[in-house]
């Protein structure tokens, strides 16, 4: 496989502490005020759409460049001595004035992921740090998390879609994936809906959540449906038909080629445009746009092995779609890779350790591998 990818945008240092590891229904159960709780060690990892997703695809055999922004410090020194280690470390900009990014993962057992996060040096982050000449050479061109990058959504979003638009130029392919808004944040009051008309006609491939998605494009929506879930998991309510494939109807109109949407452990939802815009994507990814037109469909979630933690699911179910695309599957072994990534990587705390190459995938596959049955 001779296409180069990039995968740009937020990159942080993941701490995850591992809380014992008998479930609970509430967080309550586990966290009090005075309470002193017996932990496990502190898993430390990078984390972020960069590292995520990056290095997923790199260990899914992708040719893959990763540029990202830290700071000069000591989270800035780990970040960097773990990218060494997949020689993956020289896209990074180091900025003297700003601090790493970093994340404290809250895995309870029984309860979602709960992340404490301070975005650092991704809010500086801006289009111009992505190398004309790199884009040029690229197939592909993966941005992540602009909710989590100040630069990327202010303006109506003008650096993120100057940006994707500067790489479809450059004759590459683009995906976009973003990330939870926090409601009180500066982000969580930004038009995320006016963001999404901006940069969605430069965008190919667009693999948001289901939560993520509505937030943006349908707020009123989004209330109801964290009404309907009670405190819980908003996945775990959706109606696949009702809710999903409506949302998803209002994102094509906005002119969407390639959308995924996760819904986390039930699984992805996609829908494709028809055969003439998909004929607009870049020739480098070799799209065999015949298989990919007029497709929608959901593909469930394979039973995981054991599950540690979410973190990561989401972005190496996309990395390995993208790596999939590049190596010219079609959309049914392509979905079914996806959903199986995402399985392996829950059997980890970080996003990296559980995952499987492609030969393994489709063994266990062939095999018989059952898939959840929830309802959808």
């Amino acid at each position: 496989m001779n296409k180069k990818a990039i995968v740009a945008g937020h990159i942080c240092l993941d701490i995850t502490p591992v809380f014992p590891s008998k479930k609970v229904s509430r967080l309550t159960d586990i966290l009090t005020p005075g309470a002193l709780i017996h932990m496990g060690n502190a898993d430390v990892h990078t984390g972020g759409a960069v590292a995520n997703t990056g290095l997923a695809m790199k260990r899914l055999g992708a040719d893959v460049a990763l540029m990202g922004k830290i700071g000069k410090d000591a989270f800035g020194d780990m970040v960097c001595s773990i990218l060494r280690t997949y020689d993956a470390e020289k896209g990074m900009l180091i900025s003297e004035e700003e601090s790493t990014s970093y994340s404290v993962v809250l895995a309870v057992p029984g309860i979602d992921r709960i992340f404490l996060h301070n975005p650092g040096a991704n809010n500086s982050f801006r289009a111009s740090d992505v190398p004309q000449e790199a884009l040029s050479e690229a197939a592909l061109f993966h941005f992540g998390y602009p909710p989590l990058m100040k630069s990327m959504y202010e303006n109506d979003g003008r650096e993120l879609t100057g940006l994707m638009q500067r790489a479809r130029e450059c004759g590459a392919a683009t995906s976009l994936d973003f990330a939870a808004i926090d409601p009180d944040s500066e982000a969580g009051k930004t038009d995320w809906k006016k963001i999404l008309e901006n940069v969605i006609p430069f965008v190919d491939f667009l693999v948001p959540s289901a939560e993520e998605l509505c937030y943006m494009i349908d707020r009123e929506t989004f209330v109801r449906w964290n009404e309907r879930a009670a405190g819980g998991d908003i996945t775990e309510i959706l109606d696949i038909e009702e809710d999903v494939k409506t949302l998803a109807e209002k994102c094509m109109r906005l002119g969407a080629k390639v959308l995924l949407i996760k819904c986390g452990a039930k699984g992805i939802y996609y829908q494709t445009a028809d055969k003439a815009t998909l004929s607009r994507i870049s020739p480098r990814v070799e799209l065999d746009v015949d298989a990919w037109a007029d497709r929608c469909g959901f593909e469930k979630s394979y039973v995981p092995e054991r599950i540690l933690s979410g973190t990561g699911a989401g972005d190496t179910c996309i990395a390995a779609f993208l790596t999939a695309i590049l190596k010219g599957y079609g959309p049914e072994e392509t979905m079914h890779l996806a959903a199986a990534t995402g399985a392996c990587c829950v059997a980890a705390y970080d996003a990296l350790s559980g995952l499987k190459s492609f030969e393994e995938l489709n063994a266990k596959i062939q095999a018989g591998w059952e898939k959840n049955e929830f309802r959808i």
